[in-house]
């Protein structure tokens, strides 16, 4: 029923509200050290002897690619994630600015012909295996009726840069990945969002006491193989430094889509799609 192709982002879309939303902002060009452009960013350069959770298991990012030059490698000339992700996974779609996010998850892509991420997002809820399609899609629809505002909270700017490699096997990694993602913070009205989510995925049973606290939000924009990196905090910085509102700005909350996530990332489908705005 919902056979479609690799990477797809054909997601159907359920308005919720029908509201106009703000015009984006243009993005800051500005030149200058990273501090004074990006308010002193904290730049997370954590080893992986410290190992740290995987975030990309916690909560995983796409959207459509943007043009690129005829020497850009296609997508199905990239490597491949050769983790194996599972199940139904719940996304939150940030708001962009000039499509700031979506070009950073191109630029590295196809600057290292690394995993293309197939859709720019902050994962709520990864690796469902309890529902059906059909099951959780109903509860998608649902979302905006047990939120405050009927929408997500939205996110204060980013609180700096991580880039990392997690192995899975190492306490708190299930996976083997190596990334680079914008973090970002939770805040009260995050951890009560989350909770209410949790309740209507997992039901009025659900023990919130099982869930990870505090929740620890990111945006990817860049995924590769352990044995295969080409990631480096050096080059996301230098990227950063140059698209400034990639940590210069507050972001709303888009929508939240439904995936499923079974197998490798080039196997993913997006199921449905709700929007906040």
């Amino acid at each position: 029923e919902y056979a479609q192709a690799a990477l797809s982002m054909d997601c159907p879309d359920v308005v919720i509200r029908e509201e106009e939303s703000e015009p984006s902002q243009d993005p800051i060009i500005a030149c200058g050290p990273l501090p004074e452009l990006l308010d002193e960013p904290v730049i997370h350069d954590s080893p992986a002897s410290q190992s740290p959770t995987c975030h990309l298991c916690k909560q995983p990012s796409l959207q459509p690619s943007v043009s690129s030059v005829s020497s850009t490698p296609s997508i199905d000339d990239r490597r491949k994630l050769q983790w194996e992700f599972k199940g139904l996974t719940l996304w939150l779609e940030l708001e962009e600015f000039d499509s700031d996010i979506t070009r950073a998850v191109e630029h590295f892509s196809s600057k290292h012909s690394s995993p293309f991420i197939p859709k720019s997002h902050t994962t709520a809820i990864y690796g469902m295996e309890h529902l059906s399609f059909a099951e959780a899609k109903e509860r998608l629809r649902r979302v905006p009726s047990i939120l405050e505002k009927g929408a997500w909270p939205s996110f204060s700017k980013p609180t700096g840069v991580t880039s990392d490699i997690a192995v899975c096997g190492r306490p708190g990694q299930v996976c083997s990945i190596a990334w680079s993602e914008l973090t970002l913070a939770t805040s009260p009205e995050h951890e009560e969002a989350m909770d209410r989510l949790h309740r209507l995925f997992f039901g009025e049973g659900w023990d919130a006491g099982s869930r990870t606290r505090p929740w620890t939000p990111h945006n990817s924009i860049a995924y590769d193989n352990p044995d295969t990196n080409a990631l480096s905090l050096l080059d996301t910085i230098t990227y950063i430094s140059s698209n400034p509102t990639l940590l210069g700005r507050e972001r709303r909350v888009e929508a939240m889509s439904l995936w499923s996530t079974e197998g490798k990332m080039e196997e993913w489908v997006c199921i449905d799609r709700v929007r906040f705005w």
